[in-house]
């Protein structure tokens, strides 16, 4: 265990003290490891914890005045994700597909199908709402007309306030 000089004094026993260089790198290699699998986790920590425990009320966004949509068109309009993150860049921007029926009565969709997420696009001399990616159509009001769709698309709610019309946006899109 310990072994005595002249002097009396108390020295180590080194073979016991030092580990060999097969078990320094192994305890090298499993505190390194260990080490990366923890910094590898913390985003997907951080995306759980944000998801849960981080409240999203949905938002009401500006689309313009009401003047600026004809009665009876369809067009689409952009906006800013009102959850968008500094890091989100062009991600963070979204489209809706807006229909002024009558007056102040607005109808607004999303811009995603409902089969698997591709943009659907508005044909304006067919009245259908096209899915490019697997053939989906949708009727004017959101109705699944054929192909793979599950269900109509999405519907925002829309108010008219002050003259302007605003949808409403939450951070995923829901089918309530």
């Amino acid at each position: 265990m310990t072994n005595c000089n002249e002097e009396g004094k108390i020295l180590p026993d080194w073979k016991k003290v030092f580990v060999s260089r097969e078990e320094f790198l192994k305890l090298l290699s499993l505190g390194l490891s260990g080490t990366i699998a923890l910094i590898a986790t913390i985003p997907g920590l951080a995306f759980v914890f944000n998801y849960l425990f981080v409240p999203k009320r949905p938002e009401w966004i500006n689309l313009g005045p009401v003047e600026k949509f004809k009665e009876g068109e369809t067009v689409r309009v952009g906006f800013k994700d009102p959850y968008i993150l500094p890091w989100d860049g062009v991600s963070g921007d979204r489209s809706a597909w807006l229909r002024r029926v009558t007056g102040d009565d607005f109808t607004a969709f999303a811009i995603n199908c409902t089969h698997l997420g591709c943009p659907v696009r508005w044909e304006g001399t067919a009245e259908l709402f096209m899915c490019p990616c697997h053939g989906g159509v949708y009727y004017s009001n959101g109705d699944v007309a054929g192909g793979p769709p599950p269900r109509p698309l999405h519907r925002y709610p829309v108010r008219v306030s002050e003259g302007h019309v605003h949808i409403q946006v939450g951070a995923v899109l829901t089918e309530s």
